[in-house]
């Protein structure tokens, strides 16, 4: 007697209708995050790294927001950190819905780009109070 197959088909249906998705609107669309990364928008993200074709980034895009995006969001004027702000709050949004606002995701960005440019922020006065004051070292003799 043959054993059943296991069905990842029912499985993953299952699975999907249970996880909730973050919604967001952007130019008057509305646009509902997927339950999870897919996997197209990951490899996307690997290749996007080494490429700077317009096709790439659709490509990257359309898993998350639909085929035309790119061209969408570019006829309205969006700039290259509002790009960069909408993927990094999408990101996190997927992985746990309601988890980043877009101002986290503004400062996320701001960051970043200070990091790159070494200039990165220090800590603010409450982090740099909490973190003490270091014991200077002792010889041991008195």
């Amino acid at each position: 007697m043959a054993q059943a197959a296991d069905d990842f088909d029912a499985f993953f249906a299952e699975e999907v209708d249970d996880r909730p998705r973050h919604p967001f609107t952007l130019y008057g669309k509305r646009y509902t995050l997927p339950e999870s990364m897919p996997l197209m928008f990951t490899l996307g993200m690997e290749r996007l790294q080494h490429s700077s074709n317009p096709d790439d980034i659709r490509k990257m895009l359309r898993p998350l927001f639909g085929r035309d995006t790119l061209d969408e969001w570019a006829e309205h004027g969006m700039t290259d950190r509002q790009f960069a702000v909408v993927l990094i709050y999408s990101a996190a949004n997927i992985r746990t819905p309601g988890a980043l606002t877009m101002q986290g995701a503004a400062d996320a960005y701001d960051r970043q780009e200070a990091a790159k440019a070494g200039k990165a922020a220090t800590p603010n006065r409450a982090a740099r109070r909490k973190k003490g004051k270091r014991k200077t070292a002792s010889s041991g003799r008195r």
